[in-house]
């Protein structure tokens, strides 16, 4: 691996675009430690702290939502906006047919996309402002509501373009990477935290070696499904065009047991969410925000079991919906038979769409069961051993998964150049 990072680092080009990824990351916790003007963080983390889904957010965010500063929201407005553009996409005639026009529908889309990040930050950070967190400004007037509302805003829409900007100039997907960021730079306070008081005789030592051991069993489950690949053999007729024979020679279609990646797992994480996001304009002391801390929380009981039901559901859904749209069956057959190739025993055309979708949908099923799976298991245990870290299926998910499709175009960069890369 050190030769393959040496070889990487060999070429330019490559090394431009890890050191700008770098770079934009580094700006990103920079700003996850500057604090919103007017507010009390000692109050904001007393009510972080005694809620475990906030609790949790405060992890992705990489401490900027307990902290309250500017970028306290994460791009959770954003993931939430690419949810609703792309069921409105399928939903909405006139955007499905704006989908199919190519890079110019592409991004009108994405612009949509952005303005309904923006309202979703002012909705959230107007619910924070007035509500979850009220009794935290220092002046409750109407200005110092407003220019916490507006920071907020400003924060995620500055993440959003730094995400969108890793993506186009950088290694790897820029909102992914900037959630995989929030999650490891919260990671050595929280395993501090836990071990020492496993050290003070508050936690028992055999429920942190438990954690550990299925901690492990999870990340060499998730780099396992994430290799695993259901090949669908091809052949291509032989064609005589002039003097030349073309074609004859066989190959295959590549189907993962989990196409769609982490995503699923970051959608179900934001959808669940949003009913704390109801509960910020009722305030912290509200009976439906006791509720949801009590019924929906990932970390106590006994609302990690509904979370974790809800977190299933969600994640399975998911799934087979980012499957379905970044993975496109009759244009794969249409495709093979342009150029002459079939499936053998399966007739051209609409048979052979039916049949790849057929073997998508069953691998897409074990996938889905799988990522749900790894997600509830960690997260029931920590419920159950009563261990104070936030640290789940769903984070083990993203570091793992967010880190090896970062690694494979790293890999594809290197092969280009007829250098080995990570994967053999």
């Amino acid at each position: 691996m050190i030769q393959t990072l040496k070889n990487a680092w060999k070429i330019p080009d490559l090394r431009r675009k890890i050191l700008y990824t770098f770079m934009m990351l580094a700006i990103f916790r920079l700003g996850s430690v500057i604090p919103v003007p007017g507010v009390d963080i000692n109050y904001v983390k007393s009510i972080v702290n005694n809620a475990g889904l906030l609790s949790f957010f405060d992890l992705v965010s990489g401490g900027a939502f307990g902290n309250m500063t500017i970028f306290a929201l994460s791009i959770s407005p954003y993931i939430t906006s690419s949810i609703i553009m792309q069921l409105l996409t399928i939903a909405i005639p006139s955007l499905e047919a704006l989908a199919k026009e190519g890079e110019e529908g592409s991004k009108k889309i994405a612009q949509y996309q952005r303005y309904a990040t923006i309202i979703l930050a002012l909705i959230q950070a107007t619910g924070i402002s007035v509500g979850l967190f009220r009794g935290a400004l220092i002046n409750q007037d109407t200005f110092s509501i407003i220019v916490v509302i507006l920071t907020l805003t400003a924060g995620t829409a500055f993440l959003m373009w730094l995400g969108e900007q890793i993506t186009e100039k950088g290694i790897g997907n820029g909102i992914s990477l900037l959630i995989f960021a929030g999650i490891i730079a919260s990671l050595p306070s929280s395993l501090f935290t836990t071990f020492a008081l496993t050290k003070a005789g508050q936690i028992n030592p055999l429920a942190i070696i438990l954690f550990i051991v299925i901690a492990i069993a999870m990340i060499v489950a998730v780099v396992a499904i994430e290799a695993g690949t259901r090949k669908i053999p091809v052949q291509y007729a032989k064609r005589v065009v002039g003097r030349k024979m073309y074609g004859g020679q066989s190959s295959h279609i590549p189907l993962k047991v989990n196409q769609s990646g982490v995503m699923p797992v970051i959608f179900a994480m934001s959808l669940l969410q949003f009913p704390h996001t109801i509960a910020y304009f009722i305030g912290s002391e509200g009976g439906f925000a006791k509720f949801l801390n009590t019924w929906l929380s990932p970390t106590g009981m006994p609302g990690v079991f509904i979370y974790n039901l809800l977190s299933a559901v969600l994640i399975i859904f998911f799934t087979y919906f980012y499957t379905a749209i970044t993975f496109n069956p009759v244009e794969i057959s249409n495709n093979m038979k342009q150029n002459g190739g079939f499936i053998p025993g399966i007739r051209p055309g609409k048979p052979t769409a039916d049949y790849i979708n057929k073997i998508l949908t069953r691998i897409t099923l074990s996938g889905a069961v799988f990522l749900a799976i790894i997600t509830i298991v960690p997260t029931i245990v920590l419920g159950i051993t009563h261990i104070p870290i936030s640290f789940g299926g769903t984070t083990i998910i993203i570091i793992v998964g967010v880190a090896l499709e970062t690694m494979k175009q790293i890999e594809a960069q290197l092969l280009m150049r007829h250098y080995q890369g990570f994967l053999k």
